[in-house]
């Protein structure tokens, strides 16, 4: 009997921890959004840059900005979301899905991530997902040597994420024909003309908090006072 009780109340402590330590791991999968007939997962990203995102694991066929910047927007009207009862989301309601952003700046080429253009760049949504919570390397490290171990070698929980260009929903200011892009084949960032074809992306603000779980907690507790109870009878009954 005694067994059993501490069966109980350790797998009722394990469940409590593995859904504190889920909700706090960079990348999450809280859910799923239904999207023309399909699921595809809503991914957590609690620290990008500062800021809560979710990622929508789904890419979309390559188009041009324009394009691809009205089919993230339009995809309020098109999910359906189904988030993991463990999860609470509140949506940014100032801001739409929408495509990743950058930080818009001068043509400056570099290897060392403090530069606009070139490797190793993080200020972006996409350069930070791709190096910061993937793990993944660039072309070149910050030295501007070679990397035999780069690309996409990591997608963590995402399924549908393509080694290839995608267009981030940022403008380049010096030129207003150009938006920046971010290469998920090899860390490159770059502007590039809006008319070219490249793949989309979305994302959309948002705060998530683990839900918890009444009876789990309720019976983790009374079960850690109970052998304690015990223990201290038990000691006392020593001779």
């Amino acid at each position: 009997m005694m067994k059993k009780r501490f069966l109980s109340v350790l797998a009722a402590g394990l469940f409590i921890l593995t859904i504190a330590g889920s909700a706090n791991a960079a990348l999450t999968t809280i859910g799923t959004a239904t999207y023309g007939g399909s699921d595809y997962k809503l991914i957590w990203d609690d620290d990008n840059n500062g800021n809560s995102i979710v990622w929508l694991d789904y890419t979309n066929g390559p188009a041009n900005w324009s394009d691809q910047k009205a089919w993230a927007a339009g995809l309020d009207a098109q999910l359906t979301y189904n988030i993991d009862p463990a999860y609470n989301v509140i949506w940014d309601d100032t801001a739409a899905w929408r495509l990743p952003s950058a930080v818009d700046g001068a043509y400056s080429w570099g290897y060392d991530g403090t530069t606009t253009v070139g490797y190793n760049i993080t200020t972006s949504e996409m350069g930070d997902l791709y190096y910061t919570e993937l793990g993944n390397l660039a072309s070149y490290d910050t030295s501007g040597n070679l990397q035999s171990s780069c690309g996409l070698n990591n997608t963590g929980d995402f399924e549908y994420l393509l080694a290839s260009w995608y267009w981030s929903g940022t403008e380049y200011a010096s030129n207003p024909e150009g938006a920046w892009n971010f290469n998920m084949d090899n860390g490159d960032q770059v502007p590039h003309y809006k008319d070219l074809s490249e793949y989309g992306l979305a994302v959309r603000g948002g705060q998530v908090s683990a839900v918890p779980v009444p009876g789990a907690i309720w019976l983790f507790g009374s079960g850690l006072a109970g052998m304690v109870a015990l223990g201290r009878r038990r000691k006392g009954n020593r001779v």
